[in-house]
């Protein structure tokens, strides 16, 4: 599709965006097809790693209160991503830039500006990385390539996806800390061992 190109401000990544939809013209179609469905559904992967997780801590015997919390995290943080996203009333690139995308350009009004999925991608992520590395390490590149698909398809500037990223990291970070501070006060103390009836050599 080729939207109409109407006035609006310069963003420095424009020609960015415009040479990535270029690009996505030249692949082959069944390229385009599998970014075009990952967009769509690469989210549920995280959830998938949301119960590896659960499980990976109920099986060592670990608290599972941040675990459970993760989902939390990241409604939040999604709902603080859509405040901003209604306060900035950015417009979707496809709608005032001369480029074919590989989907159509969502309605007006579905803002551009910081991207849900990155956002929701990101503080998924930052909040595994700090219950369980290792399922948060396979969650990284998980998180980039739903960033990166954004473009690809059309619907939002880099910088729309740089927003959501960090904006969802440093959410996830503060809440999955303070929920790990409360899991703490939570966990009863383990007594320390008395040493006042061991003999002094």
């Amino acid at each position: 599709m080729t939207p109409a190109k109407t006035s609006h401000p310069a963003f420095f990544d424009d020609g960015l965006y415009t040479g990535v939809s270029h690009l996505t013209q030249h692949v082959p179609a069944v390229v385009n097809s599998a970014v075009s469905l990952w967009t769509d559904f690469g989210l549920g992967v995280f959830a998938l790693l949301m119960i590896v997780g659960w499980w990976r801590a109920r099986k060592a015997r670990r608290p599972v209160l941040p675990v459970y919390a993760v989902p939390v995290v990241v409604v939040l943080s999604y709902v603080a991503d859509d405040l901003l996203k209604s306060l900035v009333d950015e417009q979707r690139p496809c709608r005032i830039l001369h480029v074919a995308t590989v989907q159509a350009c969502p309605p007006m009004g579905d803002w551009s500006f910081p991207s849900n999925h990155a956002t929701i991608a990101a503080a998924a992520t930052v909040a595994l990385l700090m219950i369980d590395r290792r399922v948060g390490l396979l969650a990284v590149p998980v998180a980039l390539l739903m960033a990166a698909s954004r473009v690809w398809v059309g619907a939002h500037y880099p910088h729309d996806v740089l927003a959501g990223l960090a904006i969802g990291s440093v959410l996830a970070a503060v809440l999955t800390r303070l929920t790990l501070l409360a899991q703490s006060r939570l966990t009863p103390r383990q007594p320390v061992p008395s040493t006042s009836g061991a003999r002094t050599p």
